[in-house]
């Protein structure tokens, strides 16, 4: 039980030194994440579209 009371102690201090993003720079990467989701999800459905052309002309 000591080590569990030990592991919250340092769980707490750790979280102490964390620095914690602003609301700006919060706002700025999940704009990338949803810009590169939306990049990558045209690019796939792309690619997709395109394999899928050429299986039908291979067909």
């Amino acid at each position: 039980m000591k080590r569990f009371w030990n592991f919250l102690k340092s769980v707490v201090a750790e979280t102490k030194v964390v620095v914690w993003p602003n609301a700006k720079q919060t706002r700025t990467d999940t704009s990338i994440v949803v810009w590169t989701t939306i990049f990558f999800a045209i690019f796939l459905g792309v690619i997709d579209w395109a394999i899928q052309a050429a299986l039908k002309l291979l067909a």
